[in-house]
């Protein structure tokens, strides 16, 4: 089987298990903003926001340092692969042990800090929740580095699908907020279980290895994690760190509009995230192998089809964006309306990113990565500082678009001096999806003020669809043979 047959392949399986997980997270996302209400919603993805930005101190960039060494002694030392995934868990146990005493300790200062009394309960499981949400990461990449695709899949869709029952069943219990956050604890927990056990089963205990670990191998796991601690730090002051300033300056009501938005604009990008989760190891594995050509052909499809996806799903999402809000999460929620539609231009942003800045990772360009991402996350926060207070949680949206097309550009340009991508024949395409987008924009605008219900969105979605569709076949950006292969 050759390396595009291949590629297909595990995209194929991790596509699959991102749609299973897309989904339970979707029905999550509706279910939980209804039955908990726009204050308790809030409450929960500020505690969770929280936990994100301490989380960078419990994984320290250490799994992904290793993935990047298994994705390399895989295919020239294998025999080390046993000590490596032994290495970067005992580097990994002792982070999480320091950050999670501290929680525990501090819990009711940290809930002072942020003047929210509420958030204390939450807290209270800040330990357990950081302890398994970063095994549950180091066993995903892990998996990732050995290009175990098909696994890492299947335990992405159980994590989020065991996340939907087990949240929704507490709240329905009656446990509220706190209760959907201990089933996200649980979820947590059995992907930690049934990963670590079969990475040990399979690459470990029945694995040839060498006698000891290969001298200095240590060392330069822990080197190369920082950088990508940085990127880390940088990409939670760029995720969580704009929705705990929203509700330090506003409050949970406002944290659930911007989470609303933002988590609308995750649900969307779930084809660029399994395409990027799948080619970056893929980039690192041909520069070792000298293939840097074939490398910048793989990443050029994938980008310019992945624009052809997402630049008009962007304007879509701006077009649609009232109806979809008020029918999916009801009135109460109408506020989020101009946040989604400035975070549309994110989801663009967001899908160029995925497939690019993992790739940088395996590529051996974390430390460039890491300094364009920490000058962007602290123009990031600045903002935010400057503009949540001026013109509320819009602000929010406003500063991660500006500084996330900075990241994404200079992510871009790094990656053009490892492939020297052809960048005429990308602007092209780029110039013709435009075209098309604007086409598709044009007849949903027209008929988004027809949108009475369901049936009547649904319907101005199908439309903007099959516009988008029938353009992009006679323009020659789309491939009818290639698609339906693709399916």
């Amino acid at each position: 089987m050759d390396l595009t047959q291949q590629l297909a392949d595990r995209f194929k399986v991790e596509f699959l298990g991102r749609i299973i997980a897309i989904v339970s997270s979707g029905l999550l996302m509706v279910l939980l903003a209804r039955l908990l209400g726009p204050d308790e919603y809030g409450l929960l993805f500020l505690a969770i926001s929280v936990f994100s930005t301490l989380g960078i101190f419990s994984k320290l960039g250490i799994a992904k340092s290793g993935a990047r060494y298994v994705s390399e002694y895989k295919e020239q030392n294998p025999e080390q692969l046993p000590h490596i995934f032994r290495t970067v868990l005992a580097f990994n146990v002792a982070a999480i042990l320091v950050v999670a005493a501290v929680v525990t300790i501090g819990y009711e200062q940290i809930a002072a800090v942020l003047d929210e009394p509420g958030l204390t309960p939450f807290l209270l499981l800040g330990a357990l929740y950081l302890a398994f949400e970063a095994l549950a990461t180091y066993v995903r990449l892990m998996l990732q580095g050995l290009e175990a695709i098909k696994f890492s899949a299947t335990l992405h869709a159980v994590d989020r699908g065991c996340r939907f029952v087990f949240a929704v069943g507490f709240v329905v219990l009656g446990f509220g907020a706190v209760g959907a956050l201990v089933g996200y604890i649980l979820a947590f927990a059995l992907v930690t279980v049934v990963g670590l056990g079969t990475i040990y089963v399979r690459y470990v205990r029945n694995h040839d290895r060498a006698s000891s670990v290969e001298e200095g191998l240590p060392r330069r796991i822990g080197e190369y994690s920082v950088p990508l601690t940085a990127t880390s730090t940088a990409n939670v002051l760029d995720k969580e760190v704009d929705t705990v300033l929203v509700g330090f300056f506003l409050n949970p009501v406002a944290v659930s509009y911007y989470v609303i938005s933002k988590q609308v604009v995750e649900f969307v990008e779930t084809p660029a995230s399994a395409l990027g989760f799948t080619l970056s190891p893929t980039y690192g594995s041909q520069k070792a192998d000298g293939n840097v050509d074939q490398a910048a052909r793989i990443y050029e499809t994938a980008l310019s089809h992945t624009l052809l996806l997402y630049i008009p799903i962007a304007a879509g999402l701006a077009l649609v964006a009232e109806p979809a809000l008020e029918l999916l999460f009801g009135n109460e929620y109408l506020n989020a309306v101009p946040v989604l539609q400035v975070l549309a231009i994110y989801a663009i942003l967001r899908s160029i990113t995925k497939l690019t800045s993992n790739g940088l990772d395996f590529l051996g360009r974390a430390r460039e990565r890491a300094i364009v991402k920490g000058v962007t996350a602290l123009m990031n926060v600045v903002l935010n500082i400057i503009l949540i207070p001026t013109i509320g949680v819009v602000g929010a949206a406003v500063a991660t678009v500006i500084t996330y097309s900075l990241y994404t550009l200079a992510n871009v340009y790094i990656i053009h001096q490892e492939f020297d991508l052809r960048v005429g024949f990308l602007l092209r395409r780029i110039a013709l999806i435009a075209a098309v987008t604007s086409a598709m924009a044009a007849v949903v605008f027209v008929a988004v003020s027809h949108v009475t219900g369901f049936l009547s969105l649904v319907f101005v979605i199908a439309l903007g669809v099959a516009v988008w569709g029938v353009l992009s076949v006679l323009t020659g950006l789309l491939d009818v043979d290639q698609f339906a292969n693709a399916l």
